[in-house]
């Protein structure tokens, strides 16, 4: 891969506030001095591209980063701002939360049985699932990926609406709108159809899988093509594959916090490795 000139300035134009604010964003780079000149070098033409948008508007450096990097917090940075940045990421979290309020974390039968991947009706102590055929036959498609709406309480709609927006936020940046939503409903779908082939009950909810389908996406798509927006804080790739074997071991339902979607969370995963290395892959030939 051979390296392309992102920017040439003069000799005598201090770069070191913008230099200092690549390294901030662990943006590959070095300068040199060609032909009476200081040349900044990057990777490839895309991130050379993105560089020189950002030059153009951040030239001393200092408040670029809330713009590249919309997953790295910062403490001064506004939660209007935020939310403008990431609007499909915020749109995505309140329809979670208004579907699981509706559905008052599942125990409105009268909401909940339409969110659910199979329909049911109570009648005395007993819910009776309809076959998940028909229902589709009946033009029910969105139970393929309402279930990823609905949660069971508050600590799994916290840490859910936590990881999303840690998550999402990144994959928005990088890919848009259209991607994430793409990618949300892709694995959605996929780890809902998971949980219930493997499972065989209708009634399961929450994010988990979608989010261990964008951990997937963004860990293989870094390997294979770097981006500033995919790197990850230290340590939650390995926390978040630890916490699914715990999960696999069963140690959380002995425990007695509930049943866990495993084949959602594994399904989930593997979706998003495979849209990773699609999308990596893609990207690593254009540049």
């Amino acid at each position: 891969m051979s390296i392309v000139a992102a920017l040439r300035r003069p000799l005598g134009e201090d770069l070191s506030g913008f230099v200092r604010m690549l390294r901030q964003l662990d943006v590959p780079h070095r300068v040199s001095e060609e032909a009476g000149e200081q040349v900044l070098w990057v990777p490839d033409e895309q991130l050379a591209e993105e560089v020189r948008g950002l030059f153009q508007r951040y030239p001393q450096g200092g408040e670029a980063q809330v713009q590249v990097d919309p997953g790295r917090p910062s403490a001064w940075r506004g939660v209007a701002t935020q939310l403008r940045d990431s609007p499909l990421t915020a749109l995505v979290l309140l329809l979670t939360l208004v579907v699981t309020l509706l559905s008052q974390f599942g125990d409105n039968h009268a909401v909940t049985h339409w969110i659910t991947f199979v329909d049911y009706q109570v009648h005395g102590e007993y819910a009776y699932f309809v076959p998940w055929l028909d229902s589709l036959k009946a033009g029910e498609w969105w139970r393929l990926f309402s279930p990823m709406l609905l949660h069971l309480n508050w600590l799994h709609l916290a840490m859910n609406g936590m990881w999303y927006w840690e998550l999402g936020r990144r994959i928005e940046y990088r890919q848009g709108r259209l991607g994430l939503l793409g990618l949300t409903l892709l694995f959605g779908l996929l780890s809902n159809s998971a949980q219930f082939w493997f499972e065989g009950s209708g009634r399961f909810g929450g994010l988990s899988g979608v989010l261990y389908g964008l951990l997937g996406y963004c860990w293989i798509f870094q390997l294979l093509a770097p981006t500033p927006a995919y790197v990850l804080p230290r340590g939650v790739l390995v926390m978040m594959l630890i916490w699914l074997l715990v999960c696999l071991s069963g140690a959380v339902d002995l425990l007695g916090f509930g049943a866990i979607a495993n084949a959602a969370h594994v399904g989930g995963l593997l979706a998003g490795c495979a849209t990773g290395l699609l999308g990596g892959a893609l990207a690593r030939a254009r540049r």
